[in-house]
């Protein structure tokens, strides 16, 4: 049963790769920044969400057409065999991490982390985001530092502050 879910956490997150590859230079050719991209496969709801960032930041005429470039390029090269809804959107406050610069650009922010599989007992990990070591992403939690390997991340988000 564990390996089944295994393999199906790696089927979504190369798909979210192969997603991520497709849809990147359409957004970047439309001089936004691609941030992230999540495939969401519950059943029969499927959900391809993209985060776009811009140094003016993005207003709604700014996602309109985005996605409208994006679903051209889905509808020619079909790289998601079921009915999906597509989302495009800023990162907003609570903005998610997915790569290594983003984890280092936002260092001093407070973020919560969720592992894939459980890091010395626990999945959670809520605390300061320090930086990154390597390919590991240093988060301290009650004054205690964990190195966690960015491949074992599952979802990544900053903690919005007031």
């Amino acid at each position: 049963m564990t390996h089944f879910l295994f393999l199906a956490e790696v089927n979504v997150a190369s798909k979210s790769t192969q997603l991520d590859q497709l849809i990147r230079p359409v957004v970047e050719g439309l001089g936004y920044q691609l941030w992230g991209v999540d495939y969401l496969s519950q059943g029969k709801h499927t959900v391809l969400r993209i985060y776009i960032d811009h140094e003016n930041g993005i207003d709604v005429d700014d996602c309109a057409k985005v996605s409208r470039q994006v679903s051209g390029v889905l509808d020619v090269e079909d790289p998601i065999n079921v009915e999906y809804t597509l989302e495009v959107s800023s990162p907003g406050m609570d903005r998610p991490l997915y790569e290594l610069s983003q984890f280092a650009q936002f260092s001093g922010h407070k973020v919560q982390v969720k592992l894939r599989a459980p890091f010395e007992g626990r999945r959670n990990f809520s605390g300061l985001l320090k930086g990154i070591e390597g390919d590991d992403v240093v988060v301290v939690v009650d004054n205690h530092e964990y190195l966690l390997p960015i491949d074992s991340i599952d979802k990544a988000n900053i903690v919005p502050q007031f």
